[in-house]
């Protein structure tokens, strides 16, 4: 089984970013659906909660980070995470959903613009 380096910390990253979000994206993509009524109004009750959530994407994004490029690896030459394709593969797969999340935080700032 290969190793996954920091797989976990974008796990949680990427569930806090959601968390963050889900006051202004969840009534957001509702509407768009054309689901309305005026329990939509009351989703935004998690906002209170958002510098939270915010603050836990960023502290998992900074530990993947961590593990991604400034901890040493520990690895025996014959596995999959001594391989510099993996660790690429990886990094690159952390920077596409670090690019995703920051946007998904950024929706509430970004979304006045669109309606």
């Amino acid at each position: 089984m290969a190793q996954q380096i920091g797989k976990g910390s974008l796990i949680a990253g990427a569930l806090a970013a959601i968390s963050a979000s889900v006051c202004c994206v969840g009534p957001l993509a509702l509407l768009a659906l054309g689901v309305s009524g005026t329990w939509v109004g009351s989703l935004t009750v998690m906002q209170a909660y958002r510098p939270l959530f915010i603050g836990l994407t960023l502290l998992f994004l900074g530990l993947a980070l961590h593990k991604l490029y400034l901890a040493p690896q520990v690895c025996a030459t014959d596995t999959t995470c001594a391989n510099a394709r993996t660790i690429t593969r990886q990094r690159i797969v952390f920077w596409v959903v670090t690019g995703l999340l920051l946007g998904l935080l950024a929706v509430p700032w970004l979304a006045p613009l669109f309606y």
